[in-house]
């Protein structure tokens, strides 16, 4: 099986993710008719993002069941994050970067880590350089398993700090939802930010979520459980 292509000295990435803010996100969109009985978006069972998966008793975590991981999984997962560590090292040395690589299992992922170093360009604008990196990880990963990978990237606490920021975003606007039981549209974000969001409406009584439009404009839309 071959080895994973050597990373080249750029890395570009196209589009930028959009930022859910607290103005503008959590607001009805301009035009709507909130007294009217609201439009729901079609359903989207075939986007990863779109399929809510119940909280784990106990855990408080929505898709984070290492229970369910079998042996040979958990060896492939450890594969995949050696792969993805030996070929994010070579990618630093060539952009003359520094910064520590941290792998770990999170439930059915792979999860690599660049912490450390001045960072930021790795990151680029709403993380989109990052997204563009976690793309090239996951082929070479894939070329040197034969299996797709899920593989999860972070760099510089980029996600982290993008969870932490959402999952107040989304709990703030379930607990509005319930009361109000008026429908509201998130701003748009990558697929990565809506499954965080789907995860913490999944855990709160009374609302639901669901995805609506098209790439790179999908959003998240909360409404109350019929």
């Amino acid at each position: 099986m071959s080895a994973p292509q050597q990373p080249t000295d750029t890395v570009s990435a196209s589009g930028l993710t959009a930022e859910a803010t607290s103005d503008d996100a959590l607001s009805p969109s301009p035009g709507d008719d909130v007294s009217a009985e609201p439009a729901l978006p079609d359903a989207d069972a075939a986007s990863d993002d779109a399929v809510v998966e119940p909280v784990t008793a106990g855990t408080g975590e929505a898709d984070d069941d290492e229970d369910g991981v079998d042996e040979d999984g958990d060896d492939l997962l450890v594969r995949e994050g050696d792969v993805a560590g030996d070929y994010l090292e070579r990618l630093l040395d060539i952009l003359d970067k520094d910064g520590d690589i941290d792998l770990d299992v999170e439930g059915d992922r792979a999860s690599v880590a660049i912490v450390g170093g001045k960072l930021t360009d790795l990151i680029g604008p709403g993380g989109a350089t990052l997204e563009a990196l976690q793309e090239l990880t996951r082929l070479a990963v894939a070329q040197s398993t034969g299996v797709r990978s899920r593989l999860m990237l972070d760099i510089g606490e980029f996600r982290a700090k993008r969870r932490a920021e959402l999952t107040a975003l989304a709990g703030e606007t379930a607990r509005r939802v319930a009361s109000s039981r008026q429908p509201e549209r998130l701003s748009p974000m990558n697929p990565f930010e809506r499954k965080v969001v789907h995860d913490v409406i999944a855990s709160v009584a009374g609302v639901r979520s669901e995805s609506e439009g098209e790439e790179p404009n999908r959003r998240v839309v909360v409404l109350p459980d019929k």
